[in-house]
């Protein structure tokens, strides 16, 4: 009878943890004693700008957000202790999936405990093995798994690929139903996904459109509606994922929004919302107030964009490689893994807190460092997070001295 060797598997997770460590690959967590800002303080007591944050409208740490948190904790309590449709639906859940669709421009939305949640709860009840979805190479995680979850063709086009995903559409043709999933914005990249050319080819192929919009909804567009409205197709879009945890408030929540019928039935198959607790009621109320304010004001979104413009005409100007955009993320490219994480750490040292990213995040050879503004930023803050990028660069070599 074999008997496990339990000491011989976690000295092999050791030994990959090793081997991560010492390629400069491992991931390490900054600890943070103060709320979600444009400065945060770390646990070694130094106040630090941060521009490695989705905090895009500033809202994270707003005082009246925790204000609205705490009059929706007075009136509907911490927690629901139960999924929706046994006794986890309070009044304040479907008020917020009501103005989630008039905000996206949609007939109806559902909320889920995470934008993960949403792409991986999405394909499977919808499509099966007469089907197929088309997908952007470059999609986010919770896409890619979403879709491996379902029985339906898979087909990945080149990134944003028009042509490309023209001939995987050719390639499904006999499939039943056919839906294109993308992102609105690509993460890593800041890259807007062209979804006028893409609403063309779904017309065309006779195809739905999905974007998961986590990095746009809030700002993008001319009222902050998304990609869908910052691309003039909000009513050619089929189905809008997203979060409550980025632009809008930033705590946790996801939601997808579409047709009526389309949500009615995610409601009754949708396993990550049938099986997951509630959403808590203090991020419901308080993303209540977050659209409230959004749609009564695009000043936050209209400085984001110009710190956003700021940021990324100083960099370029110091000599630094960014990854061509006009969203407020902008990939500082070093190519290098190890290089990318010193950068990182000679920033934090200076005052400054950025993350380096590098594969398996994006792909090898594309490490960098990724500069995310805020609306909350202060030009003075910008100023002095540029001056010890500059340092940085000529110190590690980056930028040429002098």
């Amino acid at each position: 009878m074999p008997t496990r060797d339990r000491s011989s598997f976690y000295a092999e997770l050791e030994r990959q943890l090793d081997q991560a460590r010492a390629s400069g690959l491992y991931k390490t967590e900054r600890v943070l004693l103060s709320r979600q800002g444009p400065e945060v303080m770390g646990d070694d007591g130094v106040l630090r700008i941060n521009l490695c944050s989705n905090n895009y409208l500033g809202l994270s740490g707003d005082d009246e957000l925790v204000e609205a948190g705490i009059e929706t904790l007075k009136a509907f309590g911490y927690g629901m202790s139960s999924v929706r449709f046994i006794c986890g639906t309070q009044s304040i859940h479907r008020a917020l999936e009501k103005r989630l669709a008039e905000f996206l421009g949609t007939e109806d939305a559902i909320l889920y405990a995470a934008a993960f949640d949403a792409n991986g709860g999405l394909f499977e009840c919808l499509l099966d093995d007469r089907d197929a979805v088309v997908s952007d190479e470059l999609n986010h995680a919770s896409i890619i798994d979403g879709i491996r979850l379902c029985r339906a063709r898979r087909f990945r086009y080149a990134h944003d690929d028009m042509a490309d995903l023209e001939a995987k559409l050719r390639d499904a043709a006999s499939c039943r139903f056919r839906i294109i999933a993308t992102d609105g914005v690509f993460s890593m990249d800041g890259t807007i996904a062209r979804l006028d050319a893409i609403c063309d080819l779904a017309d065309r192929h006779d195809a739905l459109v999905m974007i998961d919009d986590s990095h746009a909804t809030g700002f993008m567009g001319r009222t902050g509606r998304g990609t869908h409205e910052h691309h003039g197709v909000m009513e050619r879009v089929d189905i809008v994922t997203g979060t409550l945890g980025k632009a809008l408030g930033g705590a946790m929540g996801g939601f997808t929004a579409g047709r009526k019928t389309l949500i009615d039935m995610l409601r009754q198959r949708s396993r990550p919302y049938l099986f997951s607790n509630s959403l808590a009621p203090v991020i419901v109320g308080t993303s209540l107030h977050v659209l409230d304010r959004l749609t009564a004001s695009s000043s936050l979104r209209d400085r984001l964009f110009d710190n956003a413009v700021h940021v990324r005409a100083a960099l370029a100007k110091m000599g630094y490689t960014l990854k061509p955009g006009t969203h407020p993320i902008i990939p500082v490219m070093v190519f290098d893994a190890p290089l990318a994480q010193q950068l990182a750490d000679s920033l934090y040292r200076s005052g400054v807190l950025v993350t380096g990213f590098f594969h398996p995040v994006v792909p090898l050879g594309q490490a960098r460092v990724r500069v995310q503004v805020s609306a909350a930023h202060t030009r003075g803050q910008l100023d002095r997070s540029m001056e010890a990028f500059a340092a940085a660069g000529r110190a590690l070599g980056i930028l040429q001295a002098g």
